[in-house]
């Protein structure tokens, strides 16, 4: 069913920072804060999604709330090469800089339960280094690492007071990303070696372990996956001992058919890379194994992985779901797109799949609208977001 948008709320410099949740008055926290209290948001029994868009030359920038429909107007940010997202922060990477927005939706992860929040939207500031700049979060901190390989340190919580504060810089220099986790930083050097550093920059004890032309990274409750030239590896720590674990590809694999970028459902254990024009690689990370799966020619992929379908945009504009384990296409939508999609190249954005527990959002930049997909009811059209904007960018937070 198809649901045009009827409500946008302008968060211009008088309303800076509105939304639905912001004329709640800011009460100090309660003499007996309840377990998950956070002050100046509101604790949600279900996640509480919204997608940051962004048209880069205009600058015009959206946030639509997926959960009340109502699409957010915020300040512009032109220029923008990049957008992407750590569940709670737009980061969109200009030549200038890296501006930060406070999308105001986000959950904490606790291991045996979750907490879902939701509070203002709201411009933060900016971040230093532009296109090529790397952002990897924990609770506790944020990694930029820039494209020269230097990795700077910032404090989270400043970051959730609106405020970008300080930062530590780490020593020497840095293939991809520097990824917190489990209370640690973990890099891999421009020579190859996995480097493990505690949250002050000092180096901690690593594990005995290599990444070739390291590429990629992913966060899964597995630990982290890397992206090599020779397959993954997999780093995980265990009662602060920090363990390494390669999963080849199996076979010699041309350059252009590496796994260099994933993307997943936040959580999933299940990653997906494109494998050169017309294939998906999709690394399950529980069981080790990596599974290369023939479609048509590819423009993005993801999966909600755990038995659910391989979702590929593929170029004729239409959604096609494969079965990981058979390699069959099992559904496919009618073309979406308005006009050719664009494939990354010459500086164009390519469209993009993001995932949640429910369902699949993609966005439609010539068309000015976003889609919403039930990949579990064979990739049905749920609803339809029409903008008034090209949202050739795009992320989803609250996840």
């Amino acid at each position: 069913m198809s649901t045009t948008l009827v409500a946008v709320c302008l968060l211009t410099t008088g309303c800076a920072g509105r939304d639905d949740t912001a004329s709640a008055p800011r009460t100090a926290p309660p003499a007996s804060a309840p377990h998950g209290y956070v002050a100046g948001a509101q604790e949600k029994a279900e996640q509480q999604s919204r997608l940051v868009l962004n048209a880069p030359r205009p600058g015009d920038t959206r946030v639509l709330d997926l959960i009340t429909g109502k699409v957010h107007e915020v300040s512009r940010t032109a220029g923008t090469a990049e957008l992407t997202t750590d569940g709670r922060f737009g980061y969109f990477h200009t030549a200038g800089g890296t501006h930060v927005l406070d999308a105001g939706a986000w959950m904490v992860d606790h291991g045996d339960h979750v907490h879902y929040y939701r509070a203002a939207i709201r411009d933060v500031g900016e971040l230093p280094g532009g296109p090529g700049t790397h952002i990897r979060s924990d609770a506790a901190v944020t990694a930029v690492t820039d494209e020269d390989g230097r990795a700077s340190i910032y404090r989270r919580a400043s970051l959730e007071k609106g405020k970008v504060g300080s930062a530590r810089t780490l020593p020497g220099t840095h293939a991809g990303a520097v990824v917190p986790y489990a209370e640690h930083l973990l890099g891999v050097t421009d020579d190859g070696t996995v480097a493990v550093y505690d949250r002050e920059g000092k180096r901690a004890t690593s594990p005995d372990a290599r990444c070739e032309e390291a590429r990629g990274d992913a966060v899964t409750r597995r630990g982290v996956v890397l992206g090599c030239a020779d397959g993954a590896l997999l780093v995980r720590e265990d009662d602060g001992t920090f363990t390494a674990e390669k999963i080849p590809y199996g076979s010699d694999v041309p350059e252009a058919e590496r796994a260099t970028a994933f993307r997943h459902r936040p959580g999933s254990d299940t990653l997906t890379a494109p494998a050169g024009k017309r294939a998906v690689r999709v690394l399950d990370v529980s069981e080790r194994t990596w599974t290369r799966v023939k479609t048509g020619p590819v423009v993005s992929a993801n999966t909600a992985g755990e038995g659910s379908v391989l979702i590929v945009l593929e170029t004729d504009g239409a959604l096609h779901g494969y079965d990981i384990a058979t390699g069959k296409q099992v559904s496919q939508t009618k073309p979406l797109l308005t006009g050719a999609p664009e494939t990354g190249t010459h500086g164009n954005a390519a469209p993009v799949i993001e995932v949640d527990r429910s369902r699949a959002y993609l966005n439609d930049s010539k068309g000015k609208r976003v889609y919403e997909i039930d990949y579990n009811d064979n990739l049905r059209i749920a609803r339809t977001f029409d903008l008034d904007i090209e949202p050739a960018l795009m992320v989803e937070t609250g996840r």
